[in-house]
């Protein structure tokens, strides 16, 4: 029976090379970006797709099966197309390229970031192209394959996500709630009133939680939840008119409260800092025109931290 190529997840194909290579995984997880849980986790799947255990315990370590012995030479010819695909590029020189990049963010950075990334790239390389697409997780991370896929991924530092990275710009999470909400005192809310309220939750990708999860979580609570939304920007607007809660960028509460009556609500929660990094895959380090749009992204996240003077 010939396996649809459609169906199949490609992630679990560059996991299979590491693990041929390093049996270990979590060397495997090193080679290619990937934690330990994530590569166990496409090793489960790989054995059910070739229905072989692939890797056994031997004394310390593994071995491998003759079953995935007999892999090696078909995965290495595949990994070994897919990286002459990937070398075949052009020298760089932004003045004269047509290069078209593609960058995958949440909606709050691609909020913040898009127009003066656009001005740069207009002013010093006006031939090229940029698209953006959401970001996409699975279970609580960005696949390698997604790395590959995109030029940059712009997620949160210390999320999970594998690969190289750059810090960008930074922001820190607040409360809003509608302007005269009956549990505000002197414009703050107690933490008991948080416990209480319903809160609405965002998400990135189908269920992956965020840095807001984990501050309420080190606060010692999980608050009952009114709606979930995907990303940040949805969530002023879910608040608005309502006595429910929400958290979000510090950028983000104070472009929409005016519009929407909301006010910033002071809590006894220490605030979550969010970092916002590039990242990209490790096999991209020697592409000249990547690294070129790593340094237009830092100097448009200038623009976003200090404001666009000069762009």
């Amino acid at each position: 029976m010939t396996t649809d190529v459609r169906k199949l997840d490609l992630n679990l194909v560059v996991v299979l090379d590491a693990l041929l290579i390093e049996r270990n995984l979590t060397r495997a997880g090193e080679r290619i970006g990937m934690t330990q849980p994530a590569v166990s986790g496409s090793l489960t799947k790989l054995r059910e797709l070739f229905d072989d255990p692939l890797l056994e315990r031997e004394g310390r370590g593994f071995a491998l099966t003759a079953r995935a012995e007999s892999l090696i030479p078909t995965v290495a010819e595949c990994m070994a197309e897919v990286q002459r695909t990937f070398d075949v590029l052009p020298e760089f020189d932004p003045a004269t390229s047509t290069r078209a990049f593609l960058v995958a963010a949440t909606d709050y950075v691609l909020s913040e970031i898009t127009s003066p990334l656009i001005r740069l790239l207009e002013r010093e390389a006006p031939n090229t192209r940029v698209a953006f697409t959401g970001l996409s997780v699975e279970g609580d991370e960005v696949s390698a394959v997604d790395l590959l896929r995109n030029d940059v991924t712009i997620a949160g530092a210390g999320q999970g996500v594998p690969g190289k990275r750059a810090s960008l710009f930074s922001d820190t999470f607040v409360c809003i709630v509608a302007a005269g909400h009956p549990a505000l005192e002197d414009g703050r809310l107690s933490l008991s009133a948080l416990r209480s309220l319903r809160h609405v939750r965002s998400v990135i990708g189908m269920h992956a939680a965020t840095h807001i999860d984990d501050m309420l979580a080190a606060a010692g609570f999980l608050p009952p939840v009114a709606a979930t939304v995907q990303g940040f920007l949805p969530v002023p607007f879910a608040v608005a008119g309502t006595e429910w809660v929400g958290w979000v960028p510090e950028r983000t509460a104070h472009r929409y409260a005016d519009a929407l009556g909301l006010v910033v609500a002071e809590t006894p929660i220490s605030p979550s800092v969010l970092v916002e990094a590039a990242h990209w895959h490790p096999s991209k380090n020697d592409d000249a025109a990547l690294q070129w749009l790593v340094r237009k992204l830092r100097a448009a996240s200038e623009a976003v931290e200090f404001g666009d003077d000069g762009l």
